[in-house]
């Protein structure tokens, strides 16, 4: 599985896990297409790359917020990313760094986020098998307004690190290409068709800030899975050709 981030060795022992995310255009800006205050702005971004270092085995240890929403929005931002942070339960082991766009202002708000995690360099990544694993999407694909309308169905972080911590299991955040493209992403299987796929959810749909995970597992945990998911969980069929 090729994920969408950063593997660098730094030691015999350790490497760095660098996972990234951007918004554009949603803030407090007049000319933003979606109004929402810098703290949530910056709260979903933080979400989107701690799932991404994460699920490749990363341990966060620093986050670098980019900031071209003003000076005056930085608190907000840092505010934001904190909240995430407490609710992974790694707000006092994290460091927070970045930088701000002073300059010249801009039209529209513009934010990135950078979080660096090691893992040891023994890491694997477990085999992803169509026929010997379960495949369910944890949450909905949300975006836009739908984000802050449909926040109950938005994987909680919390939970996200509780099925990170199982055993057998493969967590992938969904993005903006969707439930199929992610699914293709975590099996390495670029010819897996639309028609093969059951699921109740659109699996074409855009998860804006990865409001949903995939998740495949031994077939032995789907009721505990299930059991911890509740209502977030929608199960992935998928035909085997």
């Amino acid at each position: 599985m090729i994920r969408d981030i950063m593997v660098i060795p730094m030691s015999e022992r350790d490497s760095l896990v660098i996972a990234s995310d951007n918004s554009g255009g949603i803030g407090l800006k007049e000319n933003d297409l979606v109004h929402t205050p810098y703290d949530v702005v910056s709260y979903f971004s933080l979400r989107v790359a701690a799932m991404e270092c994460m699920a490749a085995g990363g341990e966060p240890f620093s986050v670098i917020i980019h900031n071209f929403c003003g000076d005056e929005s930085w608190q907000a931002m840092v505010n934001g990313v904190e909240r995430g942070l407490d609710e992974l339960g790694m707000k006092s082991l994290v460091q927070i760094s970045g930088s701000t766009e002073s300059n010249f202002p801009l039209l529209q708000s513009g934010f990135g986020t950078i979080v660096i995690g090691k893992r040891n360099r023994e890491f694997t990544e477990k085999q992803v098998s169509f026929t010997k694993m379960k495949f369910a999407v944890i949450g909905s694909p949300l975006v836009g307004e739908e984000v802050l309308k449909k926040s109950h169905e938005v994987v909680p972080l919390s939970l996200f690190k509780e099925l990170n911590g199982l055993n057998g299991v493969i967590l992938l955040p969904v993005g903006s290409k969707g439930i199929l493209h992610e699914l293709k992403v975590m099996a390495d299987n670029d010819e897996l068709a639309l028609n093969s796929v059951g699921c109740e959810l659109d699996v074409l749909k855009t998860s804006g800030p990865s409001t949903c995970i995939l998740i495949a597992f031994p077939a032995v945990l789907e009721p505990v899975v299930k059991e911890m998911t509740l209502d977030l969980y929608h199960s992935l069929e998928i035909e085997v050709k």
